[in-house]
This record gives structure tokens, C-alpha cells and sequence, in this order.
């Protein structure tokens, strides 16, 4: 063969195609476990939550929101007996409520998570968790003190396409994974006079804690060494924050790519590329909830036919996994103590894209003012 041929990138691989391997990817519910549930907060993400509560049997007995239409329009949409309270205090006192899903807004979040936790319940915090790391760590421990569970609502774990490929790099089918590359073109600007519009790092925190979260799952115990960020105006965009973003993670001997072109208004792709010592993992689509997922190892490729969608499953996902902690006495696997891992990654990113320099995660304890 000459040694021009040995490079010819355009001529393919031959490859069998296999039987793709049973990965545990979908939400897996309680055995007999079916608990009184609280909401707290009804804006509109809830919509997704409630539905996947509905869908999966769950009792939801009481829903809050300082607006009272709010949940009333909750309650009536999805769960015509539960009770609407205007004061979260009224909802905690309630004895056959026993786990609370606390969906405001970060910056208001932590006291009522411990106003929860010291009533004796269960949380489900929606993401991102916390703005502070040591108040993050605080909530921990009070929740241990009380042995009571934790959790984050990182739903992005739940979705197919991530939970398969989660799933597989755990099995140890990649061998020892060496890079991880994410990336999402869409259009983000939906946001435009909303609440989200007023974060400037909208895509790096609030949306992005998705992938630093499934990136931390996809290197599991191994810590990040840096992380380098950036941001940038998109030309033509017409709402604040910066809809171009991109950060580079380097690992003892493996590095991870995210880029986010939130700015894409036809064209709309989400590509995910996990490579190992023994195998390579991908997953490709237009969109969030549209992915095919291919495995290619020695023995060929695979193409495993996925259901369920991020949306709704995703949320029943995060809070399946609580409940069946609850009911087997261990830590759930979406545990605020370990999502503190993936948070100080994203501040990390903001931090570096604020000041141009590499940052070492977990240096930077708060997310960086004005971001919130």
C-alpha cells in the first residue's frame, strides 16, 4: 500500500454491524414507593415536570406559587385535587407531603431548600442548584444531619441519547475514555424579555450546566485540571447575552469540547462524540429530543434503538431516581453533593470567559457577579 493510500480518509472502514448492548437507559421507578409530592414554584418548566409526574403515577398533594393563578392553573391542568397555597410554609407543615420539588429560580432557592430539609422532607432542587458553592456544600450537609435526600433536577441525564451513552462509557465498553466533544447549534433567542434575558451568561450557566453536568458524568471520578472558556456576540442577535460560548476542559490524560452556537436559526444540530482506548461513542440529530446514537468497537458497529424523549422523561428521570433512593437507603445518583462537582466546573468556564485566563475548577466559589 502506498503511503498516500494509508491516509485516504474518503475511503471507509469496512464494519459488521452487531447487536447493540442493553444499556439500563430509561427512568426506572420505585418499586411500591408512591409518596405525597409538593411543588413549589409553578412557572413554566413545571408544565414538563407535572407531566411526567402524571404520567408516571405520581401524587402530587399540594402546589405553591406566590402568583395563586399560577398554580391554580397547574392544579387544573394536572392534578384537580391537590391543594394550591400561596405561602410554601403552609405546604411544608403538610405531614402526607414527604418530597418537595423546589422549582424557583436559583437566587431564592437555598432558603427554601432548608426550610424543607428541617421540615423533614425530601428535595428535588431544580438547576442550576446553587449560586455558591459553600452555601451549596451547607445544604448538604443540613440534608445529612437530617437524613434527609438531595437532589438536582439535571434531567439532561435522562436523556436518551445522554443516559445510553452514559451508560456505556460506565460499562467500561469505550475502555478509558480520552475525549468528550458536545456541541449545539440552535436558536436561543426564545429568551428575548424574559428573566433569562437578564443573565448574561445564559448560555455558559444556566443552559450549559447541562453539558458540564454530563460531561462530569462522562469522566466520572476523574477532576478536571482547567477549563478555558469564551463568549461572543452573534451577528445580527438582538437580545443581551452572548449567544456564542465555548469552553475546553483538560483532564489527567483526556480533554473535553463544548461549543454553543445559540444563534442558529436554520440548520439546527446537536452532536456528541465520546472516544475511548477501546471504542467510540456518538450521538447526532437536528435537535435536543431527535438523536441517533452509533457505538463502533472491534467487533463492529451498533446501533441502539432508543425511546423516550428528553422531554417529558427526562424529568421523570430526576425524580425517579429520588424516589428510589428514598426507597433503597442510599444516595441518588442526580445527589446535590455531587452535582457541586459539576457547578464548580460551570463557574469555572464563567470565570475564565469573564477574565480570558484559564481557571481551575473549584477556585471560583460563586458564580461570578451579575450572572445570576
Amino acid at each position: 500500500m502506498a503511503k498516500s493510500d494509508r491516509y485516504d480518509l474518503s475511503r471507509p472502514t469496512p464494519r459488521k454491524k452487531i447487536a447493540a448492548p442493553v444499556m439500563p437507559y430509561e427512568p426506572r421507578d420505585p418499586v411500591s414507593y408512591r409518596p405525597g409530592i409538593g411543588l413549589i414554584a409553578c412557572g413554566g418548566i413545571t408544565f414538563h415536570h407535572l407531566t411526567a409526574y402524571k404520567k408516571a403515577g405520581y401524587r402530587v398533594l399540594g402546589l405553591c406559587d406566590l402568583k395563586r393563578d399560577r398554580a391554580e392553573a397547574r392544579r387544573t391542568e394536572f392534578y384537580p385535587d391537590a391543594t394550591v397555597y400561596t405561602d410554601y410554609r403552609e405546604l411544608l407543615k403538610r405531614d402526607d407531603i414527604e418530597v418537595v420539588d423546589i422549582a424557583t429560580h436559583p437566587t431564592e432557592r437555598a432558603p427554601l431548600i432548608e426550610a424543607a430539609l428541617k421540615a423533614g422532607k425530601h428535595v428535588l432542587s431544580q438547576k442550576p442548584f446553587v449560586t455558591d458553592l459553600d452555601i451549596g456544600q451547607k445544604l448538604v450537609d443540613l440534608a445529612a444531619r437530617h437524613k434527609r435526600k438531595l437532589a438536582v433536577n439535571q434531567n439532561g441525564r435522562w436523556a436518551p441519547h445522554f443516559s445510553c451513552i452514559r451508560h456505556v462509557i460506565q460499562a467500561g465498553i469505550l475502555g478509558e475514555l480520552m475525549a468528550a466533544h458536545l456541541s449545539v447549534h440552535w436558536d436561543h433567542s426564545w429568551i428575548k424579555g424574559s428573566e433569562f434575558e437578564k443573565v448574561y451568561h445564559v448560555v455558559l450557566y444556566d443552559f450549559a450546566i447541562h453539558w458540564f453536568d454530563i460531561v462530569t458524568q462522562f469522566f466520572g471520578d476523574r477532576d478536571p485540571e482547567r477549563v478555558f472558556a469564551s463568549v461572543a456576540q452573534a451577528p445580527g442577535q438582538t437580545i443581551r447575552p452572548p449567544l456564542l460560548g465555548q469552553a475546553l476542559i483538560e483532564y489527567p490524560q483526556g480533554q473535553a469540547t463544548l461549543v454553543f452556537d445559540a444563534a442558529v436559526r436554520f440548520g439546527a444540530q446537536d452532536r456528541t462524540y465520546a472516544a475511548g482506548t477501546e471504542g467510540t461513542i456518538t450521538s447526532v440529530g437536528p435537535d435536543l429530543g431527535k438523536q441517533k446514537v452509533t457505538l463502533f468497537t472491534a467487533a463492529g458497529y451498533a446501533t441502539p434503538e432508543l425511546k423516550c424523549a428528553w422531554f417529558d422523561d427526562g424529568f421523570h428521570g430526576t425524580m425517579a431516581e429520588l424516589l428510589c433512593a428514598i426507597e433503597e437507603g442510599r444516595e441518588p445518583a442526580n445527589s446535590a453533593r455531587g452535582n457541586l462537582r459539576s457547578l464548580a466546573l460551570c463557574f469555572a468556564a464563567v470565570a475564565s470567559a469573564d477574565t480570558g485566563e484559564p481557571v481551575t475548577p473549584g477556585s471560583t466559589r460563586q458564580l461570578p457577579s451579575g450572572h445570576s
